[in-house]
């Protein structure tokens, strides 16, 4: 059985979903580590301007924090390699454009890409 970096074993398949609560810190001798970079109030905020949202639960939240960070990882990734095919270590827009490109799962991005190309949206500003 694997164990995760707080040293607990990992959860069955089996186990009731309340176990599964999100921590928002895990200790570590002489460490501590953020389960979540981005804060949980600006991610809350944003759902709430979406006029479908009425409510957001704490777990929620944190699903689509996380969700988030992994996509922004992903996708950082992706454009880092297409900048040091460029001989530079600083992305580019043009890096992230060819890893949206390159990448199947990205796809629903093609159309933001369109409008960002045509000046459509040149800041977007979050209250």
């Amino acid at each position: 059985m694997e164990e995760r970096e707080s040293g607990v074993g990992l959860q069955q398949a089996g186990e009731s979903a309340q176990s599964l609560q999100p921590e928002v810190e895990v200790e570590r001798p002489g460490l501590q580590h953020k389960l979540l970079r981005l804060p949980l109030s600006r991610i809350k905020g944003l759902m709430k301007a979406d006029p479908d949202v009425s409510l957001a639960s704490q777990e929620a939240v944190f699903a689509i924090g996380k969700a988030t960070e992994l996509f922004v990882e992903v996708i950082a990734k992706d454009a880092y390699s297409f900048a040091l095919r460029g001989k530079r270590k600083t992305i580019q827009r043009k890096d992230v454009d060819n890893a949206v490109d390159a990448t199947d799962e990205f796809a629903f991005l093609e159309g933001e890409k369109a409008l960002l190309q045509q000046g459509a949206t040149d800041k977007i500003i979050l209250s």
